[in-house]
């Protein structure tokens, strides 16, 4: 069934809310890709999302909402503000490591990484939804639905509809792109025993099919990523009296590092993790590519759910900076 048909099945209200009582029973979490510049982060996921969308069509205004720029987080780097204690939003606390006694169980771990995943659709499929009242049934444009002079505040209320499009896109690419910063997806392990200081990594150069919304691929197998319940983390996510270490946030994050938007360069990694095997090149690169896949299936669903006619009005709509050009 497509994502469209989903959409619009009159059971879809029900499904959403259910999913959301699910994604809203989870501990605190820790911050993906940088969001700012200083503290040791690099604006990563300003950077990504410029990079993914260069290509987009949106308008310097259009992107700056979305991707943020310096001073202001955008829609992807406000989830690290308003859900910071979210681990749906992040993609974190799917630790496991088949030893004795390892304090979370192996089904446990997976629902964490299910509720990411869980959390992309539901806010894919809403951004769909909300791009409807931009342009209505006969082909006009809401003006009322477009941000003019003030900008789009990205607080989970809703308000004109080309700025809910954009949040609801701005928690899909900060969640999936969160998902190769800290997952083992795109890992290589240092040299040595694994554990939990060390855990096994995938080592996948591309995306995850897993994560793609068109998909229905079963889990993969060996996918982890890190505890996080608190800061610091030295004092969270202990072994709960089983002495079996935890794998923790700080073991696999791949957050931080330094990126060329003009050349498209990545450098080292500045993370433990990120820092050793190319693991952070390969997390933006792979975060980079899902960003511009979902923004392309984006695309195709709203030209599939409105027509061409009325669907590419919208796109153009979302994409300009003066819609009424469109």
């Amino acid at each position: 069934m497509s994502l469209w048909s989903r959409l619009c099945r009159p059971a879809t209200a029900a499904v959403l809310t259910a999913t959301a009582i699910v994604l809203m029973a989870s501990p605190p979490v820790a911050t993906g890709f940088g969001t700012i510049e200083g503290l040791g982060q690099h604006s990563e996921h300003e950077k990504i999302t410029r990079l993914a969308l260069k290509d987009a069509g949106l308008g310097r205004k259009t992107l700056d909402e979305l991707a943020g720029k310096r001073g202001r987080l955008g829609a992807v780097g406000a989830p690290d503000i308003r859900l910071a204690l979210d681990p749906a939003a992040h993609c974190d606390g799917g630790d496991y490591l088949d030893v004795p006694g390892y304090p979370q169980s192996k089904a446990d771990a997976r629902l964490r990484l299910k509720r990411c995943r869980a959390f992309i659709d539901v806010h894919f499929l809403a951004a769909v939804r909300d791009a409807e009242q931009l342009v209505d049934a006969s082909g006009s444009i809401n003006e009322s639905e477009i941000p003019t002079l003030i900008g789009c505040s990205y607080n989970g209320s809703k308000g004109r509809a080309k700025c809910n499009v954009l949040e609801e896109l701005g928690l899909v690419f900060h969640a999936a792109q969160d998902f190769y910063s800290h997952t083992n997806w795109v890992d290589e392990a240092a040299a040595g025993a694994a554990g939990a200081g060390n855990p096994p990594g995938l080592g996948n150069d591309q995306p995850s099919p897993w994560l793609d919304p068109r998909l229905s691929e079963p889990f993969p197998d060996g996918l982890i990523s890190g505890c996080f319940d608190g800061i610091p983390e030295s004092a969270h996510c202990n072994d709960g009296g089983t002495g079996a270490k935890r794998v923790k946030h700080q073991a696999l994050n791949k957050d931080n590092g330094k990126i060329d938007v003009r050349s498209g360069k990545i450098g080292a990694g500045s993370s433990e993790r990120g820092g050793i095997n190319g693991n952070f090149a390969r997390a933006v690169r792979a975060a980079i590519a899902d960003t511009t896949d979902k923004w392309r299936l984006f695309e195709q669903q709203i030209l599939g759910g409105y027509g061409n006619k009325r669907g590419n009005k919208i796109l153009c709509v979302l994409r300009s900076d003066n819609p009424s050009s469109c």
